[in-house]
This record gives C-alpha cells, sequence and structure tokens, in this order.
C-alpha cells in the first residue's frame, strides 16, 4: 500500500494549491481516503475526507467553503483543492487510507482510523 502526496508549495495568502494523494496497491473503491495536517509542536488535526465508493465527504469547520476533496477512481487519486488560504494553513498535509466498511462518513475523521499514510507535503501560505 502506498499514498504519495504532492502539491504542495508556497503561495501567498488569499491564493490556492491543490494537492493530491495518489494511492496504489489498494483496492481503490473500499477505503476512505483523508487529509490531515500537522505544524511542529502541535497534534495532528484532520482537515477533510471521502468516501471513495459513494463519493461522500466532510469537512472541518476552519476549511468549509473553502476546501474541497474529491476523487478520481480512474487515476486512484484524491484531491484537495485550496482556496483562499490563510497563513494559518501553513502545515505539512498528510492523506491517509482507511478501510471503509460500512461506516458513515463521520467515522472518518479520526487519525487513529486509519492503517496507511502518505509521507507529507509542506504549504507555507505568506502573509
Amino acid at each position: 500500500v502506498q499514498l504519495q502526496a504532492s502539491g504542495g508549495g508556497l503561495v501567498q495568502a488569499g491564493g490556492s494549491l491543490r494537492l493530491s494523494c495518489a494511492a496504489s496497491g489498494f483496492t481503490f473503491d473500499d477505503y476512505a481516503i483523508g487529509w490531515f495536517r500537522q505544524v511542529p509542536g502541535k497534534e495532528r488535526e484532520g482537515v477533510s475526507c471521502i468516501d471513495s465508493r459513494d463519493g461522500s465527504t466532510h469537512y472541518k469547520q476552519f476549511v468549509k467553503g473553502r476546501f474541497t476533496i474529491s476523487s478520481d477512481n480512474v487515476k486512484n487519486t484524491v484531491y484537495l483543492q485550496m482556496n483562499s488560504l490563510q497563513p494559518e494553513d501553513t502545515a505539512v498535509y498528510y492523506c491517509a487510507a482507511s478501510q471503509r466498511g460500512y461506516k458513515e462518513i463521520a467515522y472518518f475523521t479520526s487519525s487513529s482510523v486509519y492503517n496507511y499514510w502518505g509521507q507529507g507535503t509542506l504549504v507555507t501560505v505568506s502573509s
């Protein structure tokens, strides 16, 4: 199982970035994919997640209306479109995969339910 996160970079406040999480080594439709972020010295926090089979999504309040998660089941890739970025969005962003089973999307908001993690991509937002 492999998750490859990419798309991070340096952007000015108000700008946009699109992160990608390319998955391989497992049946994509059987998994939920989550995006998390972490700032040094702080706990990893959830950002958004998506059920790859039915497309249901969940967003943390602080990104609602700014970030959009989507899934391309042909490319086995999940995207996180981030608009209106602010300096407080600066973090290393990680994607993770968890077997969906028959669980509701809200189950996948916790990092503890994820089995597989990508290596992280750094997002830096300058003021």
